[in-house]
């Protein structure tokens, strides 16, 4: 699962940032999802994904016997039929493995899914004791590295595909010298060596990985409770409110199992890089392609060639030669013209792996809102624009520096009034406020999208979802024992139960009701935004809308604020996280119950080894979270936290978005939100040939995330990767892109991966300075990179915006 940190900018002690970095949407790594053969792959590159008008034979969606819109809705392409794939007869291959004698007609019907996943499963144990050995292991290393390096600046965390490279020779080396003597224990028998280091075993450690590298969303509520606020409840308190935020999702989870695990069009196409790379790291033979690059190699040489191509080349832009990491070029010619600092300065995964269809929705979503709609505001003077930078994550006072949260605390936390109205109300950037407008019309767009085009597919799959017709996957995961709805409802009463004595028994100040509505907001948007990432792996983030409502609904209370956006935004995501991992076990054929006991197991052990890490560091380093602090642990992920509750739980968005105040016009963007999908929708119905059915409301508005501290020209570079790859070479070397295309991109990734931890070991801790050249020096000496890219300059002492507030 990804990382539900905050990562925006640090945020010194008396400042503060009004964004948290995962503010709108978590970009993933993706591919498209059309439901072509593999001789048709010259279609039409973009796919036509919902049910709406599932009556109307002209929109070409098939009908079912009952009248209702086919399980695949409009994610398929129409002209293929659900029936091609039926199930065949077996063949074995030996060692466990079996096959389908047709293996073209019996496959999946998305060719993203053909590339990566095989459609045969193999008899090899996955729950054993080596795995879970392993899977710990790394659990409990990565979970204690990460939770360490977070307290730093810059941060550095490391991913769960390093730790999918790691297992690999640990897996085969015991395999080598471990005794093969089995064990009977209460009557289960068990063995220290079961055999090969197998690929379901592998599966099961990536997994682990995944679940307990991220570090927990909550440690960032007990840093800024207690270095910013000093409230200590102890130790306690904080196992329990990060075990209860991190796994009351895995609940939820259960319940969404049969709409975005089950159904074949729920690709969760994150997984297909991971699925990959393990098939690439046990397969004997690969059919060779001559005619394409790497084509006669085998894929895992591929693979490494790639990763130790990107390591070195990592060097260049991110140690000897920096401005190419931000290839802003019309600033270095003027570096200290503002307006060309302004449009031209400069995170976003990988554009190997998101389908067309949804780089182009975020690339329209850049240029209409971000370039156009920024410009004019920006240059027409809106919101005192040109006294504040066009693109920043930060905030300001009417001086046009820096807002200093320390002028409107009183000594007990809470908001001073009169200090307030003397100081100065709070501005942002343009584009930041526009991303703040973006997220209101994500949610809304997503709400009324997901009624158009899913409400027909989710009522069937509630309804019928055992009588539906399975994909391959589907019918070979059913030799696997499921595991119980009662597990998922446990696990949910007992993290409820958890979370509400969290809350209620220690001084939070967060009322009961509000704990509840935080849950019913997380239960409520986990299965629309679920598929809108399953499909386009975009996920829509909802802790700007959390703050917006706990802000009105209990202003002055930033702890409460703090605890009801955790568990309204990461109960969700730890949701769909969970979720994401089944399908991952769903395409690896490992049983769905040793899924589910790795994942709870290795985020409760997780859970543990972060507070324990937490509190010694907290307790053994000189200064820590000070601003000047010696080895620059400043606690970045607190500070950031800490300033939001300040912004969101203190002033609160009553004064600075409603009607009357400096930003109450973003309110327009939530009608914006919900009356797009109509428009698209009447407009594909009156014409459907049109471009217009390829648009998505939720990608256009919720696409682009990451600005600020993103930039527009990130984005186009990385639309132009995404173009080559997923529609270019996807059309006119499908052979190539369905053999090496995720593993370049996996590739490509742990390239970076080691060669970031080499920079920082090796550099930045020992505070080696990049060699000084043009290259290097230019890239600071821009107004863009100094952050002073402004058009008008106060005098010092003069202020500007509104007369009172």
């Amino acid at each position: 699962m990804g990382d539900h940190r905050l990562a925006g900018p640090s945020v010194q002690a008396v400042h503060t940032s009004g964004r948290d970095q995962d503010m709108g949407v978590t970009e993933r790594t993706t591919p498209r999802h059309s439901f072509q053969q593999d001789n048709d792959h010259d279609a039409d590159d973009f796919d036509k994904w919902s049910d709406f008008d599932a009556d109307d034979h002209s929109s070409g969606v098939r009908n079912d016997e009952a009248g209702n819109v086919s399980e695949h809705g409009r994610l398929l392409d129409p002209d293929q039929a659900a029936e091609a794939f039926e199930l065949g007869d077996r063949v074995s291959l030996g060692n466990g493995a079996s096959v389908f004698k047709d293996t073209e007609a019996e496959n999946s019907p998305y060719p993203e899914v053909r590339a990566a996943v095989r459609n045969y499963d193999e008899d090899v144990p996955a729950n054993t004791v080596r795995a879970w050995t392993i899977g710990l292991a790394l659990t409990i290393a990565g979970a204690s590295m990460n939770t360490l390096f977070s307290l730093r600046q810059p941060s550095i965390s490391i991913g769960p595909l390093v730790a999918q490279i790691v297992a690999y020779p640990i897996g085969h080396t015991w395999a080598r010298i471990m005794p093969a003597r089995e064990f009977r224990t209460l009557g289960v028998r068990w063995s220290l060596n079961p055999g090969p280091f197998n690929i379901k075993e592998h599966a099961v450690i990536t997994v682990m990985a995944g679940v307990s590298f991220s570090v927990a969303y909550s440690t960032d509520i007990i840093l800024a409770q207690l270095v910013f606020y000093k409230q200590d409840f102890g130790i306690l308190f904080q196992l329990l409110l990060t075990i209860s935020t991190q796994s009351l999702g895995y609940g939820i989870a259960g319940v969404m199992r049969k709409f975005l695990v089950y159904p074949a069009s729920m690709i969760w196409p994150e997984n297909l890089v991971s699925v990959t790379l393990l098939n690439a790291m046990y397969e004997e033979t690969s059919a060779p392609d001559h005619k394409v690059l790497g084509g006669s190699m085998p894929r895992l040489k591929w693979f490494g060639l790639v990763s130790v191509g990107s390591f070195f080349y990592f060097f260049i832009p991110g140690f000897f030669a920096r401005f190419l990491s931000v290839f802003a070029f019309p600033t270095w010619f003027a570096p200290e013209n503002a307006v060309v600092n302004q449009l031209f300065g400069g995170y976003i995964g990988s554009p190997l792996i998101p389908p067309w269809h949804a780089i182009a929705n975020t690339l329209l979503g850049v240029v209409l809102f971000f370039i156009c709609l920024s410009s004019v505001l920006h240059y027409s003077g809106a919101w005192y624009s040109p006294y504040l930078p066009m693109s920043d994550a930060g905030t300001y006072d009417n001086r046009g520096k820096a807002y200093n949260t320390t002028k409107i605390l009183t000594p007990q936390f809470t908001l001073n009034e009169p200090a307030y109205k003397a100081y100065s109300p709070l501005f942002i950037s343009t584009t930041f406020a526009v991303a703040y407008g973006l997220s209101f019309a994500s949610i809304s767009a997503l709400l009324v999208h997901t009624w158009i085009h899913s409400r027909k597919t989710i009522w069937k799959q509630y309804r019928n979802s055992t009588t539906e017709k399975p994909d391959i996957h589907m019918k070979m995961m059913r030799k696997y024992p499921e595991a119980p709805d009662w597990w998922y409802l446990s696990l949910f009463l007992l993290m409820l139960a958890i979370g509400l004595y969290t809350v209620v028994a220690y001084p939070t100040n967060f009322a009961w009701w509000a704990f509840l509505l935080a849950i019913f907001i997380s239960y409520a948007f986990s299965l629309p935004i679920g598929i809108i990432q399953a499909v386009t792996n975009t996920q829509i983030g909802l802790n700007v809308l959390t703050e917006f409502i706990y802000g009105y609904i209990q202003p002055g209370r930033p702890l409460g604020l703090m605890l009801f956006k955790t568990f309204g935004y990461v109960t969700m995501s730890q949701s769909l996280g969970f979720i994401a991992d089944l399908k991952f076990g769903h395409y690896m054929k490992v049983p769905p119950r040793t899924m589910f006991m790795a994942q709870v197991v290795a985020t409760t052990v997780s859970c543990f080894v972060q507070i324990a890490v937490l509190n010694l560091a907290l307790g053994s380093i000189d200064n820590v979270c000070d601003i000047h602090q010696r080895d620059r642990f400043t606690c970045p992920g607190g500070r950031v936290f800490f300033s939001a509750s300040i912004i969101w739980g203190l002033i609160g968005p009553a004064r600075i978005f409603s009607p009357g105040r400096i930003y109450s016009g973003l309110f327009l963007f939530f009608v914006l939100g919900a009356v797009a999908p109509v428009a698209i929708y009447l407009w594909t119905r009156r014409w459907p040939s049109s471009p217009a059915k390829y648009l998505m409301a939720p990608v256009i508005f919720g696409g682009a995330g990451a600005i600020p501290p993103a930039t527009p020209l990130n984005y186009f570079s990385w639309g132009i990767v995404g173009f080559v790859f997923q529609c270019w070479i996807k059309k006119r070397h499908f052979g190539w892109w369905s053999r090496l295309n995720f593993l370049t991109s996996c590739g490509l990734d742990l390239g970076l991966a080691f060669g970031t931890l080499v920079l920082f070991f090796a550099f930045t801790l020992h505070d080696i300075k990049p060699p000084q050249w043009w290259g290097n020096a230019i890239v600071e000496k821009t107004m863009d990179f100094q952050g002073t890219a402004i058009q008008a300059l106060l005098p010092e002492g003069q202020t500007f915006g509104p007369a009172t507030w």
